[in-house]
């Protein structure tokens, strides 16, 4: 059975708040720490979500105006993707941590009241309202594990997984034709360890290929913050090529750096 769109907000809410727990006691030097992942700081991670969830809010609520802030992200793409949206430069960490707050939970209540059948825009095109939350939750697990890695934190394994690990298995095709590659069209099997030791599965049983080991080490593999070499997976058939250029998000495509 699909989740449905609150338990999906329910989720998310938890997993933003656990980044928020790790980093509001952080003095103001800790938040210039420089991530293992990609050149930002933590810092830099928290002003990004602010800034996605600016987007994310005009895209629930304002169709006209997401489309004019989107542009205008792409015209200042080289200050985004340095983690320094313009309006969120120079914010002490507090402030910058209520802002990431306010618009948070803007986004939720907007997707929210739209209702679970109601479609979003969004970068990649329209979404259903689930899949934009999914979305939120995989970009919110995703740094906030970069935050974690940081400072040398354990990050909490729980069912946010299951929505980041089902976008992984979701983008499949998507994740060749980002790097101009055919698709296959053959199905595969994917069989995850959940946190409490359940399997969560997509695909047919007996399929050409297949995926299996922790969902943990799947989502870090989708999101491109682990190199599969790197992690408990393993991958029969066509599966070991998909995990090597598997990702979730869109842009360009990322290779993910091997763990020291």
């Amino acid at each position: 059975m699909a989740p449905s769109l609150d338990d999906i907000a329910t989720e998310l809410v938890a997993e933003q708040q656990r980044l928020d727990d790790l980093v509001s006691p952080l003095g103001e030097g800790e938040w210039s720490r420089p991530c293992i992942v990609g050149p930002w700081t933590i810092r830099a991670q928290v002003a990004h979500l602010a800034d996605s969830e600016r987007l994310a809010t005009l895209a629930a609520t304002d169709e006209a105006a997401f489309a004019e802030a989107l542009a205008q992200a792409i015209a200042n793409s080289e200050r985004l993707e340095a983690g320094d949206p313009p309006d969120l430069t120079g914010l002490e960490p507090a402030a910058l941590l209520e802002q990431w707050r306010l618009r948070r939970r803007a986004t939720v209540n907007a997707v929210l009241e739209r209702g679970q059948q109601s479609r979003i825009p969004w970068v990649t095109g329209s979404l259903s309202s689930r899949s934009f939350l999914t979305a939120r939750l995989m970009e919110t697990w995703a740094h906030s594990q970069d935050v974690h890695d940081a400072l040398g934190a354990t990050h909490a394994e729980s069912n946010a997984l299951l929505h980041v690990a089902h976008l992984g298995v979701a983008t499949r095709a998507f994740s060749f034709g980002n790097r101009g590659l055919e698709p296959p069209a053959d199905d595969l099997r994917v069989e995850l360890v959940a946190p409490d030791g359940t399997i969560w599965a997509w695909g047919p049983p007996g399929a050409g290929g297949s995926v299996e080991g922790p969902a943990v080490d799947f989502c870090l593999v989708v999101t491109r913050r682990r190199h599969v070499d790197d992690t408990g997976l393993s991958a029969t058939g066509g599966a070991r090529r998909w995990l090597d250029i598997a990702q979730a998000f869109a842009g360009p495509p990322v290779d993910p750096a091997r763990w020291p």
